[in-house]
């Protein structure tokens, strides 16, 4: 059985949030969650009030967590968005790391995305530079990687299933299909807990797409 850990989950009641806390609370382990207070955290998870992109407002409540998963960051992302990523993103990421430094956190997962990607150039920019920025503090991390999650809401990429198909057949595309294919929304709930519950031997330790499409399905609560 994994060793039980303390987690302390930013973005806890959004896309991937709302439906890993109460995966992680069936599996033994603690959990708090940032929320604003606008909506409520789910049921046996500890609530934390506060500003996701100002670390005064949450880094005295990390503690005693182990791990940090780092869940914030801009809906749907686009190309138009680039204002964004600085500002909920970037901005988040560094209080991020700043209260999980205050508090002794030994193990930061961050949600990344998969790269290099000129259409989404701005986003991938920002992603990097919170990895650098989780990097620089010496926190072991795990970086995930996805492209696109599929779940419920975000579904349209199916349709480009055949184009994926014919890219992955030919030698010169096969590499680019690979590393931006779509990733379920249960794989990549499966590596979330995955990573929560094998810290890394070396960090940083780095799961891209291939890799979370490995990840066990681990199927998601029914959230309303």
């Amino acid at each position: 059985m994994a060793a039980l850990h303390h987690v302390f989950v930013t973005g806890g009641t959004g896309y991937l949030g709302s439906r890993l806390i109460p995966l992680l609370l069936s599996r033994g382990h603690r959990v708090r969650a940032l929320v604003r207070g606008i909506r409520p955290a789910p049921a046996a998870c500890e609530t934390i009030i506060g500003d996701a992109l100002d670390a005064a407002t949450f880094s005295e409540r990390v503690a005693p967590c182990d791990t940090f998963v780092h869940l914030v960051g801009t809906p749907h992302p686009s190309p138009s968005k680039a204002a964004e990523f600085e500002r909920v993103d970037m901005a988040s990421v560094l209080a991020a790391v700043g209260a999980a430094r205050a508090g002794g956190v030994t193990h930061f997962i961050y949600v990344s995305v998969a790269r290099p990607a000129a259409i989404m150039a701005a986003y991938v920019s920002v992603r990097a530079r919170g990895e650098a920025t989780i990097r620089e503090a010496g926190i072991p991390a795990t970086f995930l990687r996805p492209w696109y999650v599929l779940g419920p809401g975000h579904r349209w990429p199916h349709a480009l299933a055949p184009l994926y198909w014919a890219m992955k057949a030919l030698p010169a595309t096969r590499e680019t299909a690979q590393r931006l294919d779509l990733v379920t929304l249960p794989r990549m709930l499966g590596a979330l807990v995955q990573a929560v519950e094998s810290p890394p031997a070396e960090s940083p330790r780095i799961w891209d797409v291939p890799r979370l499409r490995l990840a066990p399905a681990l199927q998601p609560p029914r959230v309303r």
